[in-house]
C-alpha cells in the first residue's frame, strides 16, 4: 500500500530522505520493520531476518571464504562450504547503479577514509549537495567501521552510518551492511577472496 502524505513527510524527516522518495516506498511486511514494524507477527519475523545474519544451506563450486551477492535478495552470502554459508542482509546500488561480475577482495581497511569518485562529486554538486572530497575514517564516515575493496574497481562491501538503508536498493553501487555484521565478515575474509555479485 501507498503511505499518506502526512505519513510521507514523518517518514522522510525519520530516514533523512526527500518526502518524494518517502512516498515511493510501497509497504509491505517486510518493509515495515525498518520503520518500527507493526506489532504483528509476521512483519516481526521478517524483520529478523532483514537484519540478522543465519546460517543457511547453500549450494555451490566456490571456494569456502568466497563470497557471493545476489543484488535481488538483497543478501551476502560468505561460503562456508558443506553446503553452507553464513547470510547477511546487505544495502545495495539504487537503479541505474546495479552492477555485476565476479573480482576478488584487494584490501581490507579498519575505519575507512572516503574519497567520493569524481563522478559522484559532480553529480551530487548538480543536485545542490556537497559533499567533501575527503573524509577521514570514524564514526561518521559513510563507509563505516570496516571495508572490504572489490579488484582495481570504486565499489566497496562496507559498513554504513545509515542502518536504514539496509535491505534496500539505495546505494551507487556498493555493498552496505550494518556494522556489526561488516565487522564479523572482515574477521572472516582473506584478501584474495573470490566475490560474485549477481
Amino acid at each position: 500500500m501507498r503511505i499518506t502524505a502526512f505519513a510521507a513527510a514523518a517518514l522522510s524527516a525519520a530516514l533523512a530522505v526527500s518526502p518524494a522518495v518517502a512516498a515511493k516506498l510501497r509497504f509491505t511486511p517486510d518493509t515495515f520493520q525498518i520503520y518500527g514494524g507493526l506489532n504483528n507477527p509476521d512483519a516481526a519475523r521478517q524483520a529478523n531476518r532483514r537484519t540478522t545474519r543465519e546460517t543457511v544451506r547453500f549450494q555451490t563450486s566456490l571456494k569456502p571464504g568466497s563470497i557471493v551477492v545476489r543484488t535481488a535478495e538483497r543478501r551476502l552470502y560468505l561460503v562456508l562450504g558443506a553446503g553452507q554459508a553464513i547470510s547477511y542482509p546487505v544495502g545495495v546500488g539504487r537503479e541505474g547503479f546495479t552492477w555485476s561480475g565476479t573480482n576478488r577482495i584487494t584490501r581490507k581497511s579498519v575505519w575507512p577514509e572516503w574519497r567520493p569518485p569524481q563522478v559522484m562529486l559532480e553529480r551530487e554538486h548538480a543536485k545542490g549537495h556537497m559533499i567533501p572530497d575527503f573524509m577521514a575514517g570514524g564514526p561518521d564516515n559513510p563507509l563505516g567501521a570496516r571495508a572490504l575493496y572489490i579488484g582495481n574497481t570504486e565499489y566497496r562491501i562496507h559498513g554504513t552510518t545509515q542502518p536504514w538503508s539496509i535491505g534496500l536498493a539505495v546505494s551507487s553501487g556498493c555493498i552496505r551492511m550494518m556494522n556489526d555484521q561488516i565487522i564479523d565478515l572482515f574477521n572472516r575474509v582473506k584478501v584474495g577472496a573470490v566475490v560474485v555479485v549477481e
